[in-house]
């Protein structure tokens, strides 16, 4: 694994959170904050990955200073678990990298009143980070990193069909979640308006990840590896967050979209106000908990 980004970014005393880090970008992630020396909390679902991941970012960076919380985002009373569990080992949080995504090929209802897509690529990281702000406060300078996409250019918000019985396409439903996430970072943008806490968002590139050995069935490892020949690799896709995490560049800088470490305009309607703040209401409705913003 190597790393990437600015390799002088200082992060010793810093405490970072990143999820969906024990593998692809997430991973690559943790290992340079790590390496920067960051105390890193990295959180998957699987203890055995995750214990693997930790030992091996520990071996590479040298880091001690490494450890992992267990929740799988498909159940938001594990998402509460993850927060009670990291306010029970820690006194405040520096950077909190949202990246745990996922993308399904067929439509899966929840408990939640919205399908799965929806719930681990939304609803999951908007509770998450609600429920972690006061830790984030307690940091002279707290980041909020959302990882969306580019594919949010093609979702639309229909509040009517969150659970998607009508039209269920997968990347349709990947779409919609992902543009959820940038109306979710511009809202909270506002709230959080001359507080020292920063949100930004970023769309990493197209990275071959295991979405295509996970939802396409036989032909998934050969897509996957074909794939491989375009997309970007897990370190190019981990550049951005990396950079929004470390750098001193963006210290103070809020509200963005970043791509390519640069800050770019995100779709026309990932800035309507009035969307957001519907988002917003549906979301606290959803998760059970008024935010904290």
């Amino acid at each position: 694994m190597t790393n990437t980004a600015n390799p002088t970014s200082d992060m010793h005393g810093k405490v970072c959170l990143v999820t969906g880090a024990t593998s692809g970008i997430g991973e690559v992630t943790a290992n340079a904050l790590a390496a920067r020396g960051a105390q890193v909390i990295v959180v998957g679902r699987n203890q055995l990955k995750a214990d693997k991941t930790v030992q091996g970012i520990r071996s590479e960076t040298g880091s001690q200073s490494v450890r992992y919380l267990l929740a799988d985002f498909t159940d938001l009373q594990q998402v509460q678990d993850l927060v009670l569990s990291f306010k029970n080992q820690y006194s405040r949080l520096d950077v909190l990298i949202n990246n745990a995504g996922a993308y399904f090929n067929t439509r899966r209802q929840t408990a939640y009143g919205v399908e799965i897509t929806f719930l681990v690529n939304h609803l999951a990281p908007f509770l998450l980070t609600n429920q972690l702000l006061n830790m984030l406060k307690m940091s002279p300078s707290g980041r909020i990193i959302n990882v969306s996409s580019g594919a949010h250019q093609y979702g639309a918000m229909d509040f009517n069909n969150l659970d998607f019985k009508r039209g269920y396409f997968g990347m349709k439903a990947y779409a919609r979640s992902k543009l959820a996430n940038i109306l979710f970072t511009y809202e909270l943008a506002r709230r959080l308006d001359g507080d020292k806490i920063t949100v930004n968002a970023l769309n990493p590139g197209h990275v071959a990840t295991d979405i295509y050995r996970t939802n396409f069935s036989m032909i998934g490892p050969f897509l996957k590896w074909f794939m491989g020949f375009f997309a970007l690799t897990p370190e190019e896709g981990a550049e951005t967050p990396i950079y929004l995490a470390s750098s001193a560049e963006v210290e103070g800088v809020t509200s963005r979209y970043f791509y390519k470490r640069e800050a770019v305009e995100s779709s026309p309607m990932s800035y309507d106000q009035n969307l957001a703040r519907q988002l917003w209401r549906v979301s606290e409705r959803l998760t059970g908990h008024a935010s904290l913003a």
